[in-house]
């Protein structure tokens, strides 16, 4: 066996390079956090082949002294720790004092930099293991990093790199991170001499908007929770806005961009009541956190972090984001003109319904009304009207009330699937059913949490043919059908007869309401049913419950659902995350026609 002998150095730093610099992402990442460390305002950056041929990252910061810019490319050299203290509450976003030496191991590098007491800039080369001494350079102040051809001395590693449109793209990547976290830093990103992204100083809702465009900020709620040690920040889209992928999940951990599985838990829950069909919500959320709380040392890349009171962090955010989703006051956070229909945050939440002549009434005999029996539908035209929906004249309302009735006024019906409502606005479009699902969803779930379901006995038992396990199942889970609020009883050994049903359900199709429940608790048991399984569970009493499709409702019927809505937690989406409603403005309406032009 060769003896034991220490690497040369050259050999140390490409070995770290490998960890902090697997790609011009990586390395772009390293030299952006030394410019925002060094109090940047303005940060530009430009790249060359992706990233393989040239990264160059221009900023106004404080800028490094003549005498430290050889020590700057020295491995385990840094200014933002100096005691063991330090690493247990780091507060800057690099502090391992490795990310240049290990760029400069596997590139050539040119650094330039001015402080403001120094009467001119100094510039040293960096190729390999050599480095030049320091020599003058025109610079009004800050730092140039120039990093070109990385891995030239290292051919086999160069080879694994992608194509350049690949790279690009993780290196764009990079900078969104970087620049959703620090709003107040103008960015620009140039690839191949053209300008990819200029993002200004702005907002936190701004910046997200400009980077994750106008559709996220439209579809985005503000979060802003605090507890003791810890406050959450951010925007959360609602269910609607759902992504097939995880594009757009940004979670910050004092502006350090951090992938974790303990706060993926914590928001996978917080939307698990109102997310299904395996989509993922999108989100862009800061967590400050007393830096003595969390441990950033863990991972080469820094993107993976320890928190030390796990249990209450997680609670914090799951409630912080359960919250924002099941608030019906929310703040439209970021005006845009596009696109024409956009879903639109409540503003109030009245606690009466009005009727169609604008005055306000008592909603009390609203679901009497609206499982009542309905007028049959009139067949259909052998030549239609350009317009096929059900309209009723109603009394104008004034402004001051419209504003107070976010969801407006019933116009009509259309098709007998959306209400047409005008508010103060616009025109609102409803989806009846998916509206009235989320009502009964919501009504029913505080129910059972009170243990207080109303049961409808049936004037009329509804009996059908059952089979031997769904008796057995009936038999055997009583209790649980009975807090569900259903009484269900054996006739025969294979008749079933539902005798009473939650209030809210009593004109749903009861037969297959009570085979669907049976089956559910068949299949996951009663403990279940109650416990993990009850959401799913709930929502699908709701689905037989929500008035149909073709229903024709009257004005007044109509009104009391809109108001329901302002009322009910999470009415912008029904339980599967589609919306429930739209708003379009007046202005979008007059675009779309183009009036004034």
């Amino acid at each position: 066996m060769p003896p034991i002998k220490p690497l040369p150095e050259l050999l140390i730093n490409q070995i770290a390079a490998g960890e902090v610099v697997e790609r011009p992402a990586a390395a772009l990442k390293e030299i952006l956090e030394n410019s925002i460390d060094a109090g940047a305002k303005k940060i530009t950056v430009q790249l060359q082949q992706g990233g393989i041929k040239q990264i160059r990252v221009a900023d106004d910061g404080a800028g490094i002294a003549k005498d430290e810019l050889l020590l700057a490319l020295t491995r385990h050299s840094t200014s933002k720790i100096s005691t063991l203290e330090d690493l247990h509450k780091i507060t800057s976003l690099g502090f391992r004092g490795e990310a240049l030496a290990s760029i400069a191991a596997v590139a050539r590098l040119t650094l330039t930099s001015q402080q403001q007491e120094q009467e001119h800039a100094w510039q040293i080369h960096a190729e390999g293991s050599t480095a030049s001494q320091p020599a003058p350079a025109a610079l009004t102040q800050g730092t140039i990093v120039d990093v070109n051809d990385l891995y030239f001395n290292i051919p086999a590693r160069r080879k694994f790199l992608k194509s350049e449109t690949t790279e690009f793209a993780h290196c764009d990547e990079t900078f969104k991170r970087i620049a959703l976290s620090q709003g107040g830093i103008e960015f620009m990103l140039q690839h191949n001499g053209k300008i990819r992204r200029h993002l200004r100083a702005a907002s936190m809702p701004q910046r997200i908007a400009a980077i994750l465009g106008d559709d996220f900020g439209q579809a985005g709620t503000l979060v802003d929770e605090q507890s003791t040690g810890m406050r959450l920040t951010g925007m959360v889209a609602l269910p609607a806005f759902a992504r097939s992928s995880r594009d757009m999940q940004y979670f910050f951990v004092n502006n350090r961009f951090v992938s974790d599985k303990l706060i993926s838990h914590a928001l996978r829950e917080a939307y698990r009541d109102v997310l299904h069909l395996e989509r993922h919500p999108a989100f862009v959320l800061f967590l400050e956190i007393d830096p003595e709380s969390v441990d950033v040392n863990v991972h080469p890349s820094k993107t993976e972090v320890r928190f030390r009171e796990a249990r209450a962090l997680h609670q914090f955010i799951f409630h912080a984001i359960h919250k924002a989703l099941a608030a019906p006051h929310r703040e439209q956070p970021v005006q845009t003109n596009e696109p024409a229909l956009t879903a639109r945050p409540f503003s109030k939440y009245p606690q009466a319904s009005v009727a169609d002549t604008g005055k306000v009434s008592q909603p009390a005999s609203f679901y009497g009304t609206l499982f009542g029996t309905a007028p049959p539908l009139p067949a259909a035209p052998r030549n239609p009207p350009i317009a096929a929906a059900t309209v009723t004249a109603a009394q104008p309302v004034s402004n001051e009330e419209k504003d107070d009735y976010p969801l407006g006024f019933a116009l009509g019906q259309l098709h007998g699937i959306y209400i047409l409502a005008q508010n103060a606005r616009g025109l609102v479009v409803v989806d009846m059913h998916a509206a009235h699902e989320r009502i009964l969803y919501e009504q029913l779930k505080q129910a059972l949490d009170r243990h207080e379901i109303a049961m409808q006995p049936l004037l009329i038992p509804a009996v059908f043919h059952a089979d031997n396990l769904e008796v057995a199942v009936t038999e055997e889970n009583q209790n649980t059908l009975t807090q569900l609020g259903f009484d269900i009883a054996i006739l025969s050994p294979n008749t079933l007869a539902v005798r009473a049903v939650p209030a809210t359900l009593k004109n749903a199709d009861i037969a297959q309401l009570a085979r669907d429940l049976l089956q559910e608790i068949r299949e996951f048991g009663a403990s279940q049913i109650l416990t993990a399984k009850r959401n799913e569970i709930l929502a699908t009493m709701a689905c037989h419950g929500a008035v149909r499709a073709n229903r024709q409702l009257t004005l007044e019927e109509m009104n009391a659902l809109l108001r329901d809505m302002e009322q009910t937690e999470r009415a912008g989406q029904c339980n599967h995350g589609r919306p429930t409603w739209f708003e379009t403005s007046l202005a979008e309406l007059d675009k779309l026609f183009m009036r004034g032009k």
